[in-house]
C-alpha cells in the first residue's frame, strides 16, 4: 500500500477540486470582515501609552497648571510685513482675534494658546516675528490634532486679510499622507511576475492572494485596535509586511505547481503536491516571520505590543491565505494557467502602466491606461488576433541553466566568494557604530509646507531651540525658600552656549507646581541638545537644588523623544537574542542541522547590520542624502526604526533561506551528494528568489518617492536590506558556505536529534522518490529503524 498523504496534500486537493466554495468562503470572509471593521471603527492612539520615564513624570506635574500636560503641542507663527511691526495697531488687532478664536475652538477638549512672544529687535527679523504655543488636551490622538489643525486653517484667511502672514507649526500639526507609491511598485510586480512565470494567469495569482490576506487581515487588526493599544501606522506596517511575504509566498507555491505540472503530474496531484511541499516551506517561513514581530513584545510598552500583534494578524491572514485561497484559485484557472494570449498580455501591460503612473503621482495616465486595458481586454472577443495564444515557454533542466553553471562556478571558487561577500557586508555595516537614535525635527519636512516654513522662521527670529523649547518643573513643597527657585533660574541662565534664554519660574494657581521654559541654543534633533538635557538632569540641576528638597524635572516632547531613545536603545539587545534565538531552534528543528541555521542567523544579522549602515551613512550623516530631497546635514535615527527594520527584515530574509534551504535539503536527503544538492537547489530557487526579491525592492523602494523623511527611512532600509539578501547572501555566501561546509552542513548530535520534534519541510517521505519511499507494509512493525524514520512511523 502507498503512504497516505499528508493534510496539506489532501487540503490543497480539496481546494483545487473545490475550487468555487473555497473562493466563495473567503469572498465572504472579506466581505464581513470589513463590514464589521467598519461597523466597529478603529481604536488607534498615536499616545506612548504606558511609558514612563522623566519626562512623563513632569508632563503629569505641568497638569495642576490647570492645562494640559503639554506633549500635544503646536504653534502658530506670525509675520508682519517687511518695514512694519507686530506692534502696529491692525496686525496686533488682527493676530490677537486669530490667537482667541483658536483658543475658542471646540469639540477637541480644552485648547490653551499662550502669550504671544516677539522676536527680540537684533535678529533678522526683529519685532516682524511673533509666536504662540497652542496646547492641546494630552488625551487627543494625531487625527485629532489634524482636525484641530484644519479649524484653525478656516481662521488664518482673515488673519491673512490685514497682511499677516500665518504659519502652523509643530509636530501636532505637520501632516501625514498616508504612502501611496505603494502602487507603482505593484506595477513593476505585474511587469517581474509576467517575465518570472511567462504567463498572465500565473502573475495575477500572487497579487491576487497577497490582497485578499491583506484585505483580511487589515479588517482583523482595524478591529483589534479597539482592544489593544496599537498606533496608527500599525496597518501600514501590516499592508507592507502582508504584501510582502502574500507576493512571496504564493510565487514559490505557484512555481512548484508548475514545475510538476511540466513533470506531466496530473494537475489536481500537483496542487497537493506543491502544497505538500512549498507549501510547508511557506508554513515554516511563516512562522519565522511571526516570532520575528512578536520579538518586538520585548521592549516592554502597549503600543509596541500592538504593532507586534497587528503585524503578526497580517502575516498570518496572508498565510492562510496562501495555502487555502491559492490553490483554489489554481483550480479556477485550470488549463488556462499555462496560456497567455495576446489580449492578456497588452491588457496586463496597460494596467502597469496605470499603477506606475498613479504611483508617481501622474493625472490623467492613470485612468487613460486603465481604460485601455479594459478595451483591450474585451476586444480580445471579438479580434481573433487578439485572442491568439503566445509560444508557451521552453522548460529547461535546471542543469542546463545558467544558475546551475553560476553555483559551480562560485562552489569552485568558495573561499574567494565567501570572504569577499562577508568583507562586502562588513564594510557596509561600519557606519552602525555611530548610530544614534532621536526623533527628527520639522527641519526635515518638505520645505513647501506649513511646518517647516514655521520651523524655519522660528530658527531665524528666536534661534533654533526656539522649536524644542524645555520646560523645567517641580513639586514646590510648603515653606520654600524662594532663594531655591531663583537658583534654578540662575543655574538655567549661566549656561551659555547651551541655553539661549530661560525665562523666570512660574507657579501654579496655589503655588505647589513652578515651571521654567528654557530655549536651547541648538534644534531639538541636534546631539547637544541630547546632552543638554542629560547633563540638566544630572550635575548641573542637582548642585543647583542640593539641600532645598527641590526635585527638579526637565520635560517637553523634545525631553520625551529622549527618553524614549534612551529606553528602546536599552531593549535592543534582548530582542536581538530572542528573535535570533527562536528562529535559531526552529531551523534547528526544521533541517536537523546545528550549523546551517547558525550560520543562517549570523549571516542574516550582517546583512541587516548592512542596511542598517547604509540608513546611517545616508539619513544621519548626510550622505548623498540630496539625492533623496532630504537636508544634507542629516538627522538622528528615530529609535523605533532599527527594531521595525529587523522584524521585518529578518523574517522576509529568512522566508528566502528557508525557501532556498529547503530544496537543498530535499536534494540531499534524495541524493546524499552535498555539492550537487546545493547547485540543484540554488538552480531550481534562484530565478523565483529573484524575481521575488525584485519584487520587493521596487515596493518598498517606492516609498522612497514619499516626502516624509520617516517613510523614505523605512523604505530605504528595507529596499537595501532585501536586495543585500537576495544577491550577496543567498546567490554567494550560501552557495560558497554551503561548500565549504560540505556534509558537515547536516550535521546534529545525536542525542540533540532524539529530543528534537520532526519537521519535514521539504516534504513528506513520499516526496523522496520512488526509489527512496518504500511501501509501508500493513503493520509498522514490519519496518526497520531506518524505513521507520522515512515513512514518519
Amino acid at each position: 500500500p502507498s503512504i497516505a498523504p499528508s493534510l496539506l496534500r489532501r487540503l490543497g486537493r480539496f481546494a483545487y477540486r473545490r475550487h468555487w466554495p473555497v473562493i466563495g468562503v473567503w469572498v465572504a470572509a472579506i466581505v464581513v470582515l470589513i463590514g464589521l471593521s467598519g461597523a466597529t471603527g478603529n481604536g488607534y492612539s498615536d499616545s506612548f501609552g504606558d511609558f514612563e520615564s522623566e519626562a512623563t513624570r513632569g508632563f503629569e506635574l505641568l497638569e495642576q497648571f490647570g492645562e494640559s500636560a503639554g506633549e500635544n503641542q503646536g504653534s502658530l507663527v506670525v509675520l508682519a510685513p517687511e518695514g512694519q511691526t507686530l506692534a502696529e495697531p491692525g496686525l496686533a488687532a488682527a493676530a490677537t482675534d486669530l490667537f482667541d478664536s483658536t483658543e475658542a475652538i471646540d469639540g477637541f477638549g480644552q485648547l490653551v494658546v499662550t502669550d504671544l512672544q516677539v522676536a527680540p529687535p537684533g535678529s533678522d527679523l526683529g519685532e516682524r516675528l511673533g509666536f504662540v504655543f497652542v496646547q492641546l488636551s494630552g488625551d487627543l490622538n494625531f487625527s485629532d490634532g489634524q482636525k484641530v489643525a484644519e479649524e484653525i486653517r478656516e481662521l488664518i484667511p482673515t488673519a491673512e486679510a490685514s497682511g499677516l502672514e500665518v504659519y502652523l507649526g509643530g509636530q501636532v500639526f505637520a501632516g501625514f499622507e498616508t504612502p501611496e507609491s505603494e502602487a507603482l511598485g505593484l506595477g513593476f510586480a505585474v511587469v517581474i511576475l509576467i517575465l518570472a512565470f511567462g504567463s498572465v494567469l500565473a502573475m495575477g495569482l500572487p497579487i491576487g492572494v497577497a490582497l485578499a490576506g491583506i484585505g483580511a487581515g487589515i479588517a482583523i487588526v482595524t478591529m483589534v485596535s479597539n482592544l489593544i493599544p496599537m498606533p496608527e501606522f500599525t496597518s501600514i506596517i501590516g499592508i507592507m509586511l502582508g504584501l510582502g511575504v502574500g507576493i512571496d509566498y504564493a510565487l514559490f507555491i505557484v512555481t512548484r505547481f508548475r514545475e510538476d505540472l511540466h513533470k506531466g503530474m496530473d494537475p489536481e496531484e500537483a496542487a497537493g503536491h506543491a502544497l505538500d511541499t512549498a507549501g510547508r516551506a511557506v508554513i515554516l517561513a511563516g512562522t519565522t516571520v511571526v516570532i520575528s514581530v512578536l520579538g518586538m513584545m520585548v521592549m516592554g510598552l502597549s503600543f509596541i505590543r500592538g504593532i507586534a500583534v497587528g503585524s503578526a494578524i497580517a502575516v498570518v491572514a496572508t498565510l492562510l491565505a496562501s495555502i487555502t485561497l491559492l490553490p483554489a484559485l489554481l483550480g479556477l484557472a485550470g488549463d488556462r494557467l499555462e496560456v497567455t494570449r495576446r489580449r492578456g498580455l497588452l491588457a496586463a501591460g496597460f494596467l502597469a502602466l496605470a499603477l506606475v503612473a498613479q504611483g508617481l503621482g501622474v493625472e490623467t495616465v492613470p485612468l487613460v491606461a486603465f481604460g485601455a486595458a479594459v478595451i483591450a481586454f474585451v476586444a480580445g472577443s471579438v479580434l481573433p488576433w487578439l485572442r491568439t495564444p503566445l509560444a508557451p515557454r521552453k522548460q529547461k533542466d535546471p542543469r542546463q541553466s545558467g544558475w546551475y553553471r553560476y553555483s559551480r562556478f562560485v562552489q569552485h571558487r568558495a573561499w574567494l566568494a565567501a570572504l569577499g561577500g562577508f568583507a562586502i557586508l562588513a564594510v557596509l555595516a561600519l557606519p552602525v557604530f555611530g548610530l544614534r537614535l532621536g526623533f527628527s525635527d520639522e527641519g526635515n519636512l518638505a520645505e513647501d509646507t506649513d511646518a517647516r516654513q514655521a520651523y524655519d522662521l522660528l530658527a531665524e527670529g528666536f534661534g533654533p531651540g526656539s522649536n524644542g523649547p524645555l520646560i523645567i518643573v517641580t513639586e514646590v513643597p510648603a515653606g520654600t525658600d524662594p532663594a531655591a527657585l531663583d537658583a534654578v533660574t540662575a543655574t538655567l541662565q549661566s549656561q551659555p552656549g547651551r541655553i539661549a534664554f530661560a525665562l523666570p519660574p512660574e507657579l501654579n494657581a496655589d503655588g505647589t507646581v513652578a515651571r521654567w521654559i528654557a530655549l536651547p541654543t541648538t534644534a531639538p534633533q541636534s546631539s547637544e541638545t541630547a546632552d543638554l538635557v542629560r547633563d540638566l538632569r544630572g550635575p548641573v540641576l542637582d548642585e543647583a537644588t542640593a539641600g532645598t528638597g527641590l526635585d527638579v524635572l526637565v520635560t517637553s516632547f523634545t525631553a520625551m523623544s529622549v527618553d524614549f531613545s534612551d529606553y528602546l536603545g536599552g531593549r535592543y539587545l534582548p530582542f536581538f537574542v530572542v528573535v535570533l534565538g527562536l528562529s535559531f531552534l526552529l531551523l534547528m528543528t526544521v533541517f536537523r542541522s546545528v550549523l546551517v541555521p547558525l550560520k543562517a542567523v549570523l549571516v542574516n544579522l550582517l546583512s541587516i547590520g548592512a542596511a542598517y549602515g547604509v540608513v546611517v551613512a545616508i539619513f544621519q550623516w548626510g550622505w548623498g542624502a540630496s539625492l533623496l530631497g532630504l537636508s544634507s546635514s542629516g538627522a538622528p535615527i528615530e529609535p523605533f526604526m532599527p527594531m521595525m527594520l529587523f522584524a521585518i527584515v529578518f523574517g522576509l530574509s529568512m522566508d528566502y533561506e528557508v525557501f532556498l534551504l529547503s530544496r537543498m535539503k530535499e536534494e540531499y536527503d534524495r541524493t546524499g551528494d552535498n555539492a550537487n544538492a546545493v547547485a540543484d537547489g540554488l538552480a531550481v530557487t534562484a530565478r523565483v528568489i529573484t524575481a521575488a526579491a525584485l519584487i520587493m525592492v521596487v515596493v518598498f523602494g517606492s516609498f522612497i518617492l514619499e516626502d516624509d523623511r520617516v517613510v523614505k527611512l523605512m523604505g530605504t532600509g528595507l529596499a537595501i536590506a532585501v536586495l543585500l539578501d537576495a544577491t550577496i547572501v543567498r546567490m554567494l555566501l550560501v552557495p560558497a558556505t554551503m561548500e565549504l561546509l560540505g556534509d558537515r552542513n547536516w550535521w546534529l548530535p545525536k542525542w540533540l536529534d532524539r529530543i528534537l520534534p520532526t519537521i519535514h519541510v521539504e516534504g513528506g517521505p513520499e516526496d523522496l522518490g520512488s526509489d527512496d519511499a518504500p511501501d509501508a507494509p500493513d503493520d509498522p512493525d514490519e519496518l526497520d529503524e531506518p524505513e521507520r524514520e522515512l515513512v514518519g512511523v
